[in-house]
């Protein structure tokens, strides 16, 4: 082959590929399923999983963050914007022009759609390989969040995206309302591939959990603001002792006393009411305060029968874009440090890619305030806390139930005090007769076991990347009698010519 060898794949992730999970295992079914040499180009930041790290035919180029930009005064975020896409452009098209090795198919996560959409299929023209998009949400409702569904950036950014989403040899999708509005409305024919937990998602061990709690002991002795009922339950521990377990003689066991375990994952953006949480952990506290301290006999000794535990939360970060530093990070943090708090707790927490599938597998609920721009797409974290066992809380919004099925492995709300309400019916009884939550667990488990990425990629997205890169190779072989009489207007055919293949002979296959 005149244009070296082949059988490789490069996956493009316009940010940090440490959070995004997904990216991650399309790279690693790619190497392992479809035995393919995987290129990832990603800007760093996080650092990815281990699997991802440590196999053979994987190898991550890195691209620098423009981070100047963020110097500018705002201003002038319009200039901003464009001066931050088209350096972005440059930097793409000089790793996928050139750093990188020549694959069959470049596989592109969407958002960002500008200017990941436009540099990829460029070059995939110019390197005459497949083009798919792998639609996880639409960049313009992303963008509107912040500029208006108005603005004329918006408008512009959805006609790109449209534009060169159309022009894709295949596409993926996160949910069936997505694959109808692609279809419908963009042009676009799309396979649903559903998240799906890897391997390492999965209920934490005893002994993992110990671990664990005594790894990030540290960073639970630190409120958020004033002194916590977590921070004096962390007095005088013995260093065997965590705050939910307890190590004697080699063996571990959970206290019976400890607080209930409550996980959110957040990207601390406008897309994530956050403020729904701390309202909903005022209720809970000012209800079992009040409980707690009643002075009638008979409410005194029904609560002792059904006691209600304190509750840690523990918020992740996950953002792709500003490494967990979201926007509104430090005004809920702010917003924390007044709540002043008797039988409730905050911590953030940023943890490494082994720490948050234990942590997940060692919580005893999962709050999920993911509401999506755009309606259309499901929150990673969920199929993540489902394949550790969690069940969840989560907001409810048009397609969610394509994932969270309301009283079987979770439950859904709408405001503040409809999740208070959910926490002081699941956690009644708490660690031992909370009848309730065990039974949301268990769908929750049955949800995690029922489906693997793996399985999931196998029967979805194996089949289109098969496809693509068989396209991809028919088109190199049409186009193999023209490399000996190139000009200098090849470049200009070249495009013409991946245009009109792709169009017609592609639209007519997939």
């Amino acid at each position: 082959d005149r244009m070296g060898k082949r059988g490789r794949a490069c996956v493009v992730v316009l940010g940090d590929l440490g959070r995004s999970p997904r990216m991650q295992y399309h790279a690693l079914s790619l190497a392992r399923q479809a035995s393919l040499q995987v290129d990832i180009v990603a800007y760093g930041g996080s650092i990815p999983h281990e699997a991802v790290l440590k196999h053979p035919s994987i190898h991550i180029h890195t691209m620098a963050q423009p981070r100047f930009i963020q110097l500018l005064p705002k201003i002038l975020y319009p200039v901003t914007l464009l001066l931050k896409a088209f350096i972005q452009f440059t930097m793409l098209l000089w790793f996928l022009f050139v750093k990188v090795p020549a694959p069959d198919i470049f596989l592109v996560q969407n958002p960002p759609s500008v200017p990941t959409l436009i540099a990829v299929k460029w070059a995939s023209s110019w390197r005459r390989a497949a083009f798919v998009v792998d639609w996880h949400n639409f960049g313009y409702t992303l963008l509107a969040l912040s500029l208006g569904r108005n603005n004329v950036f918006v408008s512009l950014y959805r006609w790109f995206e449209k534009h060169y989403g159309k022009m894709a040899t295949g596409s993926l999708c996160v949910t069936k309302a997505m694959q109808h509005e692609l279809e419908q409305n963009w042009g676009v024919s799309a396979r649903v591939l559903y998240d799906q937990p890897p391997e390492f998602f999965r209920p934490a061990l005893l002994e993992e959990r110990h671990e664990l709690f005594c790894r990030v002991k540290k960073d639970l002795c630190h409120p958020i603001g004033v002194y916590d009922i977590i921070s004096r339950g962390l007095e005088n521990q013995e260093p065997s002792e965590t705050l939910f377990t307890t190590k004697r003689n080699d063996e571990i066991s959970l206290k019976q006393n400890r607080p209930a375990l409550v996980v959110s994952s957040t990207s601390w953006t406008p897309d994530e009411n956050f403020g729904i949480l701390l309202e909903a952990a005022v209720m809970y506290d000012r209800r079992v305060a009040a409980r707690s301290e009643g002075s009638d006999t008979a409410e005194i000794s029904e609560e002792r029968q059904h006691l209600y535990p304190n509750l840690l939360f523990i918020i992740t970060a996950v953002d792709i874009v500003h490494e967990g530093k979201g926007p509104e990070k430090e005004m809920y943090e702010e917003k924390i440090k007044r709540l002043n708090l008797k039988h409730v707790a905050f911590r953030t927490m940023w943890l490494s890619a082994e720490d948050y599938p234990l942590l997940l597998g060692s919580a005893d609920l999962g709050v999920c305030l993911h509401t999506s721009s755009s309606g259309l797409d499901l929150p990673m974290k969920v199929v993540d806390m489902f394949g550790c066992g969690l069940p969840v809380c989560s907001v409810s919004y048009s397609c969610i139930q394509e994932l969270v099925k309301d009283g079987q492995n979770g439950l859904l709300f709408s405001s503040s005090s409809e999740l208070a309400d959910q926490l002081l019916i699941l956690f009644k009884g708490f660690p031992g007769n909370c009848d309730a939550l065990l039974s949301l667990k268990a769908g929750a488990m049955e949800t995690g076991s029922s489906g693997r990425w793996a399985t999931e990629w196998e029967d979805c997205a194996k089949p289109l990347i098969t496809q693509a890169k068989s396209i991809s190779s028919l088109c190199r072989v049409s186009k193999c009698g023209m490399m000996k009489e190139r000009t200098q207007n090849w470049c200009a055919w070249e495009f013409f010519t991946t245009y009109y293949v792709e169009s017609n002979f592609v639209n007519t296959i997939i």
